[in-house]
């Protein structure tokens, strides 16, 4: 029996944090399943939440009509629902169940015949415990950090960039009117792909992210260096997941239940501080935080969840589960969850942006030229 005919039902969840083009990815899958395959579709709410709770909705094209340019997603999402360590809200982490069968039988009691999974690293590596329990599932990668490992860019990621640059932009003048060095905190987690594309779009002066090694020493010579020249200002940009000297991370809040147990934040303030202390320059901090996830994606994000959420469709259609849609050059590939699943894709310290980076005077702070 040839795939299209075994497959009569799609279902599609959003999970962990929100970011631009969720929606997009949506409507492509939608779309593409009932205009090109005759599919119903039903929307899971709420992540995985509503896979463990068995709360879904009947998805018709007029339900994903003109959510293109809107950001977050239409079906909710949450970053703490793990259908295999399961916390009741409010409940005892101790108390944490597997509930991942209790998932299966909901999937099965809706009809379907698979599943879109649209997340990050945290989401997929659920997506590939459950696939490997016998769903049929196919996953999308989504993150502003665009640290998912098997595609070369996440979607959510450009939109991001760009209000890290616009922030930059603004931070700028207020820097060179005061002669202050102003200290940017970006999001990113253990990754520092939007504090480097954004530090370098933005003209960062010092670029901090975690995969290079730094000293306070080097940052304040830079601060020091470009004062002396006649430059009364400059730009620090830093990853949320660069740590202190001692080697811990700077982390804003620790949860029990989900399963991104540290909330990584507050480097940003730590730095201004020992720039105010150790040089003559004042410093200030910016902590950008969620507003990084916000608002509606970029023309960029918006064709390339397009392409995402038809691509993953496609594989469906071919019985090709238990996969990734990635981006890899030009073309979109599937990739086995299982070499997704907990993996980063991290900044490698030699790569071509930071070579790039360098050539124009940037410094990560190693002292490196």
């Amino acid at each position: 029996m040839a795939a299209e005919a075994r497959i009569k039902r799609i279902g599609v969840l959003t999970g962990g944090g929100d970011c631009p083009g969720l929606n997009a990815v949506i409507r492509a899958v939608v779309k593409t399943g009932l205009l090109e395959y005759g599919f119903e579709a039903c929307g899971i709410l709420d992540g995985f939440e509503g896979l463990v709770k068995d709360r879904m909705v009947k998805l018709d094209y007029q339900d994903v009509s003109g959510i293109l340019t809107r950001g977050g997603t239409i079906l909710g999402t949450s970053n703490t629902a793990h259908p295999f360590q399961y916390v009741e809200h409010d409940g005892d982490p101790a108390d944490a169940q597997d509930l991942s069968d209790q998932c299966v039988e909901n999937f099965e009691r809706a009809g379907l015949d698979v599943l879109f999974c649209i997340g990050g690293d945290g989401s997929l590596s659920i997506a590939h415990q459950l696939a490997r329990k016998g769903l049929p599932i196919v996953g999308v990668p989504k993150t502003i950090d665009n640290d998912i490992y098997g595609t070369d860019v996440t979607f959510g990621f450009d939109t991001a960039v760009q209000i890290v640059t616009e922030a930059l932009d603004r931070v700028h003048t207020t820097a060179m009117s005061h002669h202050r060095a102003m200290v940017i905190e970006t999001m990113g987690r253990y990754a520092g792909w939007l504090a480097l594309v954004g530090g370098i779009a933005g003209g960062g002066d010092v670029i901090l992210i975690p995969e290079i090694p730094y000293t306070m020493e080097n940052i304040c010579k830079v601060v020091e260096e470009r004062s002396h020249l006649g430059k009364r200002f400059s730009i620090i940009v830093v990853s949320e997941g660069v740590k202190l000297p001692d080697g811990d991370f700077v982390v804003r809040r620790r949860v029990a239940e989900g399963y991104e147990k540290m909330r990584l934040g507050g480097i940003g303030i730590w730095l201004a501080a020992e720039i105010d202390d150790r040089t003559p320059v004042v410093s200030r901090a910016v902590v950008l935080g969620h507003m990084q996830r916000g608002g509606t994606p970029t023309a960029y994000d918006r064709v390339l969840a397009t392409r995402f959420g038809y691509e993953a469709v496609v594989q469906a259609v071919a019985g090709n589960f238990d996969t990734m849609v990635g981006l890899q050059g030009t073309e979109i590939v599937a990739v086995p969850l299982a070499d997704v699943a907990d993996r980063q894709r991290l900044v490698e310290p030699d790569c071509g942006l930071v070579r790039a980076a360098r050539s124009v005077g940037t410094s990560f702070g190693d002292g490196a030229g």
